[in-house]
């Protein structure tokens, strides 16, 4: 009998340790789509837009940027991300194709293009994300990025802005934040970052 019982227990070990520990969570993907709150104003007040071409490089992501879970700060000073809640795909790649979005329906450039486009560029931007995250304590959503705007001709390059924008959205009142409200109060404050770069490379277009 005894060893009947010996044959038998690993088997039965075996099948307690396919269940489940803990329940299956689904993870929950946003998008980053910041809207225009006003029409966008051609470039020197043309109607048909600017005449020069910008080509946005791809945008690299600081230290801590990189993560797809949505970043909060809670009120002690550290950092949560949350593995449930995501954003749809690497931050900084959402966040150069919302930037090219931006900046082609701003009306500022004559075209907006991207790496490897056969349109001659006049300018070029490159940029940083440095910041997309809530500040809990602060009741707060924030966004950063750094740029810098290139005219470049030969084998040289003139700088002609270096540029380290942000924007703030506020928090919604209710506790516990669900993630919707949260991606959407980054999102709204990414929107206000990318207003702020847009006038602050205005006077090169």
């Amino acid at each position: 009998m005894n060893r009947r019982l010996l044959l038998v227990l690993p088997f039965g070990l075996a099948a307690c340790s396919v269940l489940p520990e803990h329940p299956y969570v689904e993870v929950r993907r946003f998008p980053l789509l910041p809207q225009r709150a006003e029409p966008p104003r051609p470039a020197g007040g043309l109607a048909g837009g600017g005449r020069r071409v910008l080509q946005v490089r791809l945008m690299r992501a600081a230290p801590g940027q990189e993560a797809r879970g949505l970043r909060s700060l809670r009120p002690d000073g550290t950092e949560q991300t949350d593995y449930y809640a995501e954003w749809s795909a690497p931050p900084a790649e959402l966040a150069e194709e919302a930037l090219r979005r931006w900046l082609s329906a701003g009306g500022l450039f004559q075209a907006v293009v991207a790496p490897g486009s056969r349109a001659r560029a006049d300018l070029v931007l490159e940029t940083e994300l440095t910041a997309l995250q809530a500040d809990l304590g602060a009741g707060e959503a924030r966004a950063g990025l750094s740029a810098v705007l290139l005219r470049e001709g030969g084998e040289s390059a003139q700088v002609l802005a270096q540029l380290a924008v942000s924007g703030r959205a506020p928090l919604p009142a209710e506790r516990p934040l669900r993630p919707e409200a949260l991606a959407a109060a980054m999102t709204e404050a990414f929107a206000a970052t990318l207003g702020a770069l847009e006038r602050g490379i205005a006077p090169y277009a």
